[in-house]
């Protein structure tokens, strides 16, 4: 007899969804493990401090390989290394994605069950949204959902001179349709951080068929033949295994290709390359990588105080007492989906716009007061890899994020930059800005601005489709998500997506979980949760 039905490896977005609506049934036992520690730290909870976990013990602190077509920069990946995972140390925005991204999936995987009209009920019964219930928006559901409590000016100007530039207002970026201008949704609860782990692990903590172990490095899945047994990992030193009639991986579009790849699961050729012994050959692994990429527009302003100085004692004062003040904001407070070609039939590009200079991933704070605008790409043609750089499961894997290797994504930052300056120019938010730090006001033809692109594009920390699930030979998991040729395993967490969806990635990446929680539920024998 196992130890355990389910043992689910890593306690992000995904695994602390899917551990806690395992054992809503009391006959299963779930053993959750992740690599991390607490998540019970200011630097989680206080909304605005969310970079100051960045390359902390509490972050994975990736980098990727240099990138040909980006300079041959290497380009910072943060990944929550907590209970939480990357929602712990996210910008808290609560985006689904089109509609249209969910009727792809289904088509994609020959799966209606992943079609907007079947998923649209899990985000509904997961969500517990400040506004209400209506036809697209839930509440009683673990995830609290609020509106932001104390935007900045500058936020609610830049919806302004959107709609001035001729943009439509947009007050619900998950309801009838994604595109125009508005305020974000967030992830908190009375101006606190509500991640994954607030949302699903905590309250689930003190139930006796759950175990959760923190500090727990898995180095493989253990493999009986064509099936999976258990987990090996590491904790204070001594190598440790646990056998388990199901295996999910639930550690993140890096983390899971990496531990597939490190237990003979993978490319044949690259596993030897490496020294790793061949289980199962399976060639999709670690590939089609994608990731939103990013490319920061700033300028000076003319008078007002930036996010930067809320980090003040009446800044903390505010928080700790009414929770409330800038304190609160998640940065990236007003948001635009549109498309760069009107020609196209979706948004293709996101814009996330910052009252505070934004600059080198805040690897350094900032110094004067600025305004940021973000242009996204988020229907990206580019693909990249993940892949093991040794069979020592300490080393990071070597990521190729495969930035602007397709000139299409290129040519739509260029246009996004160009929106953005479009809309800087007009409405209450020109009277803000004063001259643009970056790329600068001489940075005006299109491949002045395909060089500053490529300069200065950054990532946006949406990961996805390393572990694609389909029906094709590159395909890792099929739509039931169980990885091809292995019983008793499976995927569940944003490396699964077949495409990125038109958003941030954290909302669909637990709903993904909310699924899974169902179809191993059934496959159990155990009780659904009501839609």
């Amino acid at each position: 007899m196992s130890g355990f039905d389910v043992v689910v490896v890593g306690a992000g977005s995904a695994g602390c969804a899917l551990a806690a609506r395992l054992t809503e049934d009391p006959s299963l036992r779930v053993l959750l493990l992740e690599a991390g520690g607490s998540d019970r730290v200011l630097e989680v909870q206080i909304p605005a401090a969310l970079y100051k976990t960045f390359r902390t013990r509490r972050d994975w602190n990736y980098s990727t390989e240099p990138q040909p077509a980006a300079a041959q920069r290497r380009v910072f990946w943060p990944r929550g290394k907590m209970l939480g995972g990357c929602s712990s140390n996210n910008a808290m925005i609560y985006i689904r994605g089109a509609a249209a991204d969910y009727d792809e999936w289904a088509q994609l995987t020959g799966d209606p069950g992943w079609s907007y009209d079947s998923v649209l009920p899990l985000f509904r019964r997961m969500e517990d949204n400040a506004r209400g219930a209506d036809a697209f928006h839930g509440t009683g559901g673990p995830l609290r959902v609020e509106d932001l409590r104390s935007p900045h000016p500058w936020s609610r100007a830049v919806v302004e001179s959107a709609v001035a530039a001729g943009y439509p207002r947009n007050d619900d970026f998950n309801g009838a349709r994604q595109e125009g201008a508005g305020l974000y949704q967030v992830t908190q609860r009375r101006g606190r951080r509500w991640s994954a782990a607030d949302a699903y692990l905590h309250p689930a903590e003190g139930r006796p068929n759950l175990t959760v172990r923190t500090g727990s490095h898995v180095t493989r899945v253990l493999l009986d033949g064509d099936r999976a047994t258990g987990i090996e990992y590491v904790t204070d030193g001594r190598l440790e295994q646990v056998h388990a009639d199901q295996v999910v991986l639930a550690a993140g579009a890096i983390g899971s290709p990496q531990i597939l790849q490190l237990s003979g699961i993978g490319p044949a050729d690259h596993l030897r390359s490496v020294g790793v012994d061949v289980a199962h050959d399976l060639p999709g692994v670690g590939e089609g990588l994608q990731d939103h990429p990013l490319v920061p527009t700033i300028w000076h302003v003319r008078s007002g105080r930036s996010l930067f100085r809320g980090e003040s004692p009446a800044g903390y004062a505010q928080w700790f007492g009414a929770r409330r003040g800038p304190l609160t904001s998640n940065l990236a407070e007003a948001g635009l989906f549109t498309r760069s070609d009107d020609a196209l039939a979706e948004p293709d590009l996101q814009f996330h716009f910052l009252p505070v200079k934004y600059w080198q991933q805040a690897r350094v704070d900032p110094d004067v007061d600025a305004f940021t605008a973000c242009t996204v790409l988020v229907r990206v043609q580019s693909r990249g890899s993940v892949r093991l750089r040794s069979a020592d499961p300490t080393w990071a894997p070597a990521i190729d994020a495969g930035y602007l290797t397709d000139d299409r994504d290129l040519e739509a930052l260029v246009t996004g930059v160009e929106k953005a300056r479009d809309i800087a120019a007009v409405g209450p938010l020109a009277g803000v800005l004063a001259e643009e730090w970056s790329p600068g006001g001489t940075v005006s033809t299109r491949e002045g601005l395909r060089q500053a692109v490529r300069d200065t594009l950054e990532s946006l920390y949406h990961p996805v489709s390393s572990c694609r699930m389909g029906t094709d030979d590159l395909a890792v998991v099929d739509p039931q998500l169980r990885v091809h040729g292995v019983e008793g395993l499976r995927v569940v967490d944003a490396s699964v997506m077949p495409t990125l969806v038109r958003g941030n990635t954290n909302a669909p990446t637990m709903m993904i979980a909310e699924r899974a929680s169902d179809i191993v539920r059934a496959e159990l024998g155990a009780v659904a949760v009501p839609a």
